[in-house]
């Protein structure tokens, strides 16, 4: 049976992990409101941009090609895995990494085992798990979660449309997770390029004719990759209201169990002290006892 003297010990130590937990929660939290605003002011933009894209698309020519909608047989593939910088956050940079090992030994078991699979990084989680487990990781832009701004993610964007344009990857699909809401993340893998126009059935029709000028082509040419970056900006977003949703979770519940765990030490605490003040009686009663004798 442990010493009072550990008991305590263990009680303050628990203390202090509550006290780091519950500060941690709160700071999530404070970010979370902010990041679920992004969400909730971006999603209508994107779903109703990429509708309007959908429905244009619908009068171009037919053989008209757009340079980052190009269909090629995918020999060089980039899979852009989106975590954290930081842990704590239950499952959250598990699951991404999963998702790119799943990726790498089932979708493109014959491009991987061929060396022709890139990782590219955003989140020191998943570049240094990835890095251990031997998978390429080619590049890494974790400065992204220092500042998130829109030129520095529009900016990460244009990289990787200008690498498809000239064909040093034949696709690019992204791994991130899907905010939900601060309990539920969705894991998702996405192709980014070539970009994929919605279907018919997966946004809302739309009603209102549009006046184009000068014609539809020149119109769809200029504003896909504005509508990508746009897109891509989307994806983070997610991830970080995803993040801080998934830390505020976790430190909730690691606050509970230091909570319920100090109850447990307080009651061992007392028994053992209980137990060390009748021994000393019981001594103290016999030596009386000795001395009577």
């Amino acid at each position: 049976m442990p010493s009072l003297k550990d008991i305590r010990i263990r009680i303050n130590s628990v203390k202090t992990t509550r006290q780091v937990t519950s500060a941690m929660k709160m700071v999530s939290a404070a970010k979370f409101k902010k990041a679920q605003d992004d969400i909730s002011y971006i999603r209508p933009y994107v779903d109703r941009l990429a509708n309007i894209i959908r429905k244009l698309s619908e009068a171009l020519e037919e053989g008209f090609q757009l340079e980052w909608a190009e269909v090629r047989e995918p020999r060089k593939i980039l899979i852009i895995a989106i975590s954290s910088n930081r842990g704590l956050c239950g499952a959250f940079n598990t699951n991404v990494i999963k998702e790119v090992e799943k990726l790498c030994k089932v979708d493109f078991k014959l491009q991987n085992s061929a060396g022709n699979v890139d990782i590219l990084a955003i989140g020191k989680q998943a570049q240094k798990i990835l890095k251990q487990r031997g998978y390429n990781v080619v590049k890494d832009h974790n400065e992204i979660y220092s500042h998130t701004n829109l030129e520095k993610v529009t900016d990460v964007a244009h990289e990787l449309m200008e690498a498809f344009v000239n064909k040093q990857y034949d696709r690019v699909v992204l791994v991130y997770n899907e905010y939900k809401n601060a309990a539920v993340q969705i894991i998702r893998s996405e192709q980014f390029l070539p970009m994929e126009l919605p279907k018919a059935n997966e946004v809302e029709q739309l009603t209102a004719d549009y006046i184009i000028e000068p014609d539809v082509p020149t119109f769809i040419t200029k504003v896909i990759p504005d509508a990508l970056k746009t897109m891509f900006y989307r994806v983070i977003l997610e991830s970080l209201a995803s993040e801080h949703g998934a830390r505020m979770t976790s430190m909730h519940k690691a606050t509970d169990n230091a909570t319920d765990m100090l109850g447990e030490l307080q009651l061992q605490y007392n028994k053992a002290r209980q137990g060390a003040i009748t021994t000393e009686i019981l001594e103290i009663v016999g030596g009386a006892e000795a001395l009577k004798k």
